[in-house]
């Protein structure tokens, strides 16, 4: 019953941020003539229809994620490598250094944003974008959404690493979860102690702010609230002992890797270098 308390929690925050940010972002005539509001409803029902396949592949690469997440502690220890000791080797103390500024005030910011802020980033451009003209921003964002996860899946299989609070916990306190214990439910549903390389809240924070860069011109009010978003989420995954700086690190390449992928995939040109890298192939053969 306390996760679903939680949840709720959750939810409710996210949906009043949502209304919050239509209104500043996307901008709303509470009292819309009788074109507007046709008009919009047919470009949200358009955008969908459109990238109903690339939300198709998004449920599979989610399901895909749950179930290796359910098998994949076993699974990494069989295939995979411990980072830890090397991560730790590489940048020592660093994160506890960090903690070593914590006080109430900030611990609570960076708990709030960790979980509140982190899951109305991800949806809010979905709403946002899904109401626009063109279906391309949605589904380029989607397309980033599918890349992250997928290339998460790939690393959490390969690479065994603890965060900082259980490799050092002498050192690096659990910060969320002594000042929101039941923080523990929600995580704990989402992500196991191992998964720490890349940070997919670092990944995917960078890459909603990447793609509001990419697509200011459209929402110009949206870029520098993803931007003060991400970076508080990224600062708060060390802040809080979660996540090394290297899983930091780690995630923003994936992020700048993802736009360009999903930009190339979207636009043509990635199967456009793949024919032309086959056909030269061929012709050297």
């Amino acid at each position: 019953m306390a996760l679903v308390d939680v949840l709720l929690q959750v939810g409710l925050v996210v949906a009043l941020g949502h209304l919050l940010a239509f209104l500043i972002v996307v901008g709303w005539d509470p009292r819309p003539t009788a074109s507007d509001e046709p008009r919009l409803r047919y470009r949200l029902r358009r955008n969908l229809r459109e990238v109903m396949p690339t939300l198709g592949v998004l449920a599979v690469v989610l399901t895909i994620n749950k179930v290796v997440r359910d098998i994949g502690v076993e699974l990494s220890w069989l295939l995979g490598v411990n980072l830890t000791r090397y991560i730790y080797l590489l940048e020592s103390q660093f994160v506890a250094v960090l903690q070593s500024y914590a006080n109430p005030l900030l611990t609570t910011y960076f708990g709030f944003v960790y979980i509140f802020g982190y899951t109305f980033l991800l949806t809010f451009p979905v709403l946002a974008y899904a109401v626009y003209e063109r279906s391309q921003p949605l589904r380029v964002l989607l397309l980033t959404y599918i890349l992250n996860y997928g290339i998460g899946v790939v690393c959490y299989v390969l690479v065994v690493a603890y965060g900082p609070r259980n490799y050092m916990p002498e050192l690096v306190e659990p910060l969320l979860y002594t000042s929101w214990p039941q923080s523990q439910l929600l995580v704990a549903q989402v992500n196991v102690n191992t998964n720490v390389f890349p940070s997919l809240h670092t990944s995917l924070s960078a890459t909603v702010a990447l793609v509001a860069y990419r697509f200011r011109s459209i929402y110009p009010r949206w870029l520098p609230i993803a931007t003060v978003l991400a970076v508080s989420i990224i600062i708060s995954t060390m802040y809080l002992g979660i996540h090394w700086a290297t899983d930091v690190v780690a995630g923003i390449i994936v992020a700048a890797a993802s736009v360009e992928l999903a930009v190339r995939i979207d636009d043509g040109r990635l199967a456009e270098s793949v024919r032309r890298w086959r056909s030269r192939d061929s012709v050297s053969e």
